[in-house]
């Protein structure tokens, strides 16, 4: 006998899901005019001056910039309704435009390397060092900005796609900063300073590109995190009536978290008293922030071990 109850958390009569993605777009919407105008700033001293670190750190930061837009893609179509066809909805949009920052990261780091390669064999004399260096450090400025806002959004709606942004766009602060030092050094006498610094900087992107793409592909391949399975046992451990917890299963779906959670029971309950130690289980799940549906099944302890008798399962 299956009984269902849908389970997720509310905002008054406003769906968590539409809340979190138009928090989502607000940080995306905020990031990109904010790094647009970052790079703006440093472009016009790129002209001027010839540097190609400096030329390196401003299309890494138009990159980055450009990220903002699939992920504002995804975040739109994740309030769209489920359909016959897209029963679950359209969250998976959000894993990717994960996949589409990573690829435009990688494409940062192509032509950074390409432009540093290029000035190492072919050197140039970078003039206007001194509005390089402030060029820098408007870059280094902008980007930390940036980070910390992505990050604090990200890790509160639960978006990886989001953090992984925050944290490239703290590194694009310090390869800035890195420029700042490659101009100082070619002001004292050193001119390959500029273009080992770009090689530098590449080296920086592509370590970016790894680690954003392990969280991304984990998370394509429904894989989670081992303290958010921890918290769901937990949160399960405070219900008195579960004698024993089967099995957890968690997912994420862009930045909304799914659960399949077995749970066994006295097999002397009925049915109705099962169904309302699976509300109590879904009500201390409720705690966990981003988690939006979870599907109970109870399962009497005795016949749980033997396989006797279908399960109860309360979604």
């Amino acid at each position: 006998m299956h009984h269902h109850d849908s389970y997720t958390h509310t905002h008054g009569a406003i769906s968590p899901e539409i809340v979190t993605s138009e928090r989502g777009i607000w940080a995306v919407k905020w990031s990109f005019m904010g790094l647009l105008l970052t790079a703006l700033l440093q472009v016009g001293v790129v002209i001027l001056s010839g540097s190609v670190a400096l030329l390196a750190d401003t299309i890494h930061n138009l990159g980055d910039a450009a990220t903002a837009i699939p992920l504002w893609i995804a975040f739109s179509l994740a309030q769209w309704k489920p359909n016959q066809r897209f029963t679950y909805g359209y969250r998976r949009v959000e894993d990717l435009a994960g996949v589409a920052i990573v690829g435009i990261i990688l494409l940062s780091a192509a032509i950074t390397g390409y432009e540093a390669i290029e000035r190492f064999l072919h050197p140039q004399a970078i003039t206007h060092l001194r509005a390089v260096m402030v060029a820098a450090v408007i870059g280094f400025l902008g980007n930390e900005a940036v980070a910390r806002f992505r990050l604090k959004v990200g890790q509160e709606i639960g978006s990886a796609a989001l953090v992984a942004d925050g944290y490239h766009a703290r590194v694009d602060g310090f390869t800035s900063l890195s420029v700042f030092l490659g101009a100082a050094l070619t002001g004292l006498g050193f001119p390959l300073a500029d273009p080992i610094v770009g090689l530098l900087i590449t080296v920086a992107i592509a370590r970016i590109v790894i680690q954003s793409a392990q969280t991304i592909f984990t998370r394509l391949l429904d894989g989670v995190e081992p303290e958010v399975i921890a918290d769901l046992h937990h949160a399960i451990s405070h219900v008195p009536e579960v004698l024993e917890i089967n099995s957890i299963k968690a997912r994420w779906t862009g930045h909304c978290l799914q659960a399949e959670i077995a749970i066994a029971v006295n097999p002397e309950l009925s049915v109705v008293e099962a169904q309302k130690i699976a509300t109590s289980v879904r009500s201390q799940l409720s705690s966990h922030t981003h988690l939006v549906e979870a599907t109970v099944c109870v399962e009497p302890q005795l016949i749980a071990k033997y396989s006797l008798h279908r399960p109860l399962v309360v979604s």
